[in-house]
């Protein structure tokens, strides 16, 4: 199907087909596996080639495409990644355990509610919030630049655990956001750590499956 960009002038075509071709690798629509091909997507979006070419570079930053193909992570990959995010949101869940304002951690409250209640797209939506604002919590523009550039492949991952319904995922939020309520960073750090993990173990259990 052919979809023409242009509805919105003011943003560049180059903007536009990234985030078609993300919002499509990130829903399904483009598997993992799959060959990227230039001409037949410029085709598709009704562009040149060469904004699909720098939608591609970014896309390949960000870790979604690898050697023109929608990424298909392997064990290695995961394990890479996840080491990354355990330290850099264990940290910063010890720093949310200082300074958090109280409306920030009345809003982690809020984040655990609609995981409870809420429909799958809200219950992604509230827990990217959830690790958004502990994240924001280290105040360090570097690590929160590093998650930032990792934010599709983290957001893959979230949508598979959420999707495939992960046993006491927020069960480990509410143990995480009471921690940081309580200010005790040494625990919060922990629990992150242990959601991680158990994030990780539940993804490589879907690969060997």
């Amino acid at each position: 199907m052919k979809i023409v960009l242009g509805s919105d002038r003011s943003r560049p075509a180059f903007h536009q087909s990234y985030e078609i071709i993300r919002d499509k690798i990130l829903n399904g629509e483009l598997p993992g596996g799959t060959k990227i091909v230039e001409e037949k997507i410029a085709g598709e979006l009704g562009v040149s080639r060469t904004p699909i070419r720098e939608s591609i570079r970014k896309l390949e930053h960000e870790g979604l495409i690898v050697n023109k193909r929608v990424v298909k992570p392997t064990e290695k990959d995961l394990r890479n990644r996840f080491q990354v995010r355990i330290l850099l949101e264990g940290y910063s869940a010890q720093c949310a355990a200082s300074y958090l304002t109280e409306n920030e951690i009345n809003s982690l409250y809020e984040c655990v509610e609609i995981g409870k209640k809420g429909n799958f797209e809200e219950m992604m939506s509230a827990n990217e919030r959830f690790h958004e604002i502990i994240v924001n919590a280290s105040n360090n523009p570097v690590m929160i630049d590093i998650i930032d550039q990792m934010q599709s492949m983290i957001y893959l991952f979230r949508k598979t655990v959420i999707f495939y319904n992960r046993p006491h995922l927020i069960d480990e939020h509410e143990e995480i956001y009471k921690a940081i309520q309580e200010r005790d960073g040494q625990k919060a750090e922990l629990l992150m750590n242990s959601h991680l993990q158990a994030d990780l173990d539940f993804c490589l259990h879907l690969i060997d499956s």
